[in-house]
């Protein structure tokens, strides 16, 4: 799913009025219904809908919501901020078609004085500011904001909370903190930021049937990841395959202390359809991973406690993982450089190999093309530096992932997966129970499991990260997401491939 800007927002709603054809006003009452539609089965006995608006199109929104509502025999008050001057043609449309209802209760706010008490009963609903917004709020428009965020009520915003811009920080900016949005067509960037969760709450996507001529057309850097994307990459299986039809992965991992990690790592690559795991590990790990593991093979360094060197010929794998629980020893830090400068294809680097990186950034420089490296923001941060905000650090790991050719998987809620070229895409599955220990062992061990399959290492990446969002998802709900732990993302791999192959 595309991830558009304002602008191309805006374009979008134009192309459609002018090619549908529909007049403006009337796409407006599309998107209204949308929105009364799910307020009504939302809120089936709400006490009494306070409806906020501003005089531009997204209060337009606000007032044909408000009266379809009063349409519907909900109690409705509308609350409009006067600035003294008109508002956009469709407003003044809908302020004009709900003068005509007998009853309808409108409020002009121009000064602190004009605000009301609500009720904790009654339901709040924003439609102050919508997506075109790009300065803070100021003066009596945050004096509203901040009325309405401490008036303890169930808030839904109607395209995007007031306040909160759509394609860059608004962190530090006051801002609707809403329980809901309503947003329309298509996801916006700041929904899928960090610093945005209290801001956006729930989100809901309402399809308004704007132009699929225009979205097929348009050019976009960011892309949610959907089951569309998702099937698209997936690769069925042949019915006359063997193992070897499905690559022959290494996983370098563990030392003293941590051979859990490469545990974690091995399975979940099996378990990602590789056909033949070899795991290198200090020798002091081999009994461990022959019981965990055993289906898959073992080759131990000399030494029993850390990975010293990597003795193994590395040109008979078809891709190596590298770094679930090695530690940052001095003899460790060389057998990971001795791997980048002497292996010819991708490799997959997280956790320690990322401390190791961090300490020397010139082993980008000679990782082989195309690899992909899964840091969490603290590792990332130790790459590549602080950044102010979440739109900054997405825009360092583009430019990042350009500068070095390789493919950064930017670990989180909606994780990005960062492509050299610019291109970016935002994970959809995944839930808070998987912020716990060895996750991200399991993740590089998915994705090194795909490559070795024969996936193209931005495929690998997009597809694993999915998979195990949403092998996630079926841990939680069989766990909890209090209770889940790694293994259960493993455990539950079965179940996300059938979904996507469903």
């Amino acid at each position: 799913m595309k991830i558009l800007s304002a602008e191309q927002i805006r374009q979008w709603d134009q192309f459609t009025i002018e090619h549908e054809p529909i007049a403006s006003v009337d796409l407006m009452e599309r998107a209204a219904t949308k929105c009364t539609e799910w307020l009504m089965e939302n809120f089936p006995d709400g006490n009494r809908f306070n409806i906020f608006c501003g005089k531009g199109n997204n209060g337009g929104d606000g007032l044909a919501i408000a009266r379809q509502l009063m349409e519907k025999d909900y109690a409705v008050r509308i609350y409009i901020l006067e600035f003294g001057h008109k508002g956009t043609a469709d407003f003044q449309v809908n302020l004009a078609r709900l003068h005509k209802i007998p009853g309808a209760d409108i409020h002009f706010i121009q000064t602190t004085d004009h605000f009301h008490e609500i009720s904790r009963k009654e339901i709040i609903i924003d439609a102050i500011f919508g997506s075109g917004l790009n300065r803070p709020l100021e003066g009596i428009t945050a004096q509203l904001v901040q009325h309405i965020n401490s008036s303890h009520c169930p808030v839904v915003s109607i395209d995007i909370p007031t306040g909160l811009f759509t394609d860059h920080s608004s962190k530090g900016n006051i801002i609707v903190q809403a329980d809901h949005t309503l947003t329309f067509q298509c996801f916006k960037a700041a929904f899928l930021m960090p610093e945005n969760e209290s801001a956006a709450g729930q989100v809901h996507l309402l399809d308004i049937g704007l132009s699929s001529q225009y979205i097929k057309a348009i050019d976009c850097n960011y892309e949610l990841v959907d089951d569309s994307i998702v099937s698209n990459i997936y690769n069925p299986r042949k019915k006359f395959s063997h193992k070897g039809s499905f690559g022959h992965a290494l996983i370098m991992a563990g030392s003293y202390g941590k051979m859990g990690a490469a545990v974690l790592a091995t399975k979940a690559c099996l378990r990602a359809g590789c056909g033949l795991v070899t795991a290198y590990l200090p020798s002091g790990g081999n009994a461990i991973m022959q019981q965990s593991v055993p289906e898959a093979m073992v080759a131990t360094d000399i030494n029993p406690s850390i990975i010293t060197e990597l003795t193994e010929n590395t040109d008979r794998f078809d891709a190596i993982g590298a770094g679930p629980g090695i530690g940052t020893a001095s003899e460790t830090r060389e057998a990971l450089s001795a791997l980048f400068k002497n292996y010819n294809k991708p490799v997959v680097a997280d956790a320690d190999a990322l401390n190791i990186i961090a300490r020397n950034i010139d082993l980008l420089k000679i990782i082989p093309a195309s690899s992909i490296i899964t840091p969490h923001p603290k590792e990332f941060e130790r790459l590549f530096g602080t950044t102010a905000n979440d739109f900054e650090r997405i825009d360092l790991a583009q430019k990042k992932a350009s500068e070095y050719n390789i493919i950064i998987v930017l670990k989180g809620h909606h994780t990005l997966i960062a492509l050299p070229g610019g291109k970016a895409y935002f994970n959809s599955t995944g839930n808070a129970g998987m912020a716990t220990a060895g996750t991200g062992d399991v993740l590089t061990g998915i994705i090194t499991g795909l490559l070795a399959q024969g996936y193209q290492p931005a495929n690998a990446a997009v597809l694993g990260v999915y998979l195990h969002g949403l092998a996630g998802d079926w841990a939680a709900k069989q766990q909890s997401e209090e209770a889940m732990i790694a293994g259960d993302i493993i455990e539950n791999l079965g179940k996300a491939f059938r979904a996507i192959i469903a």
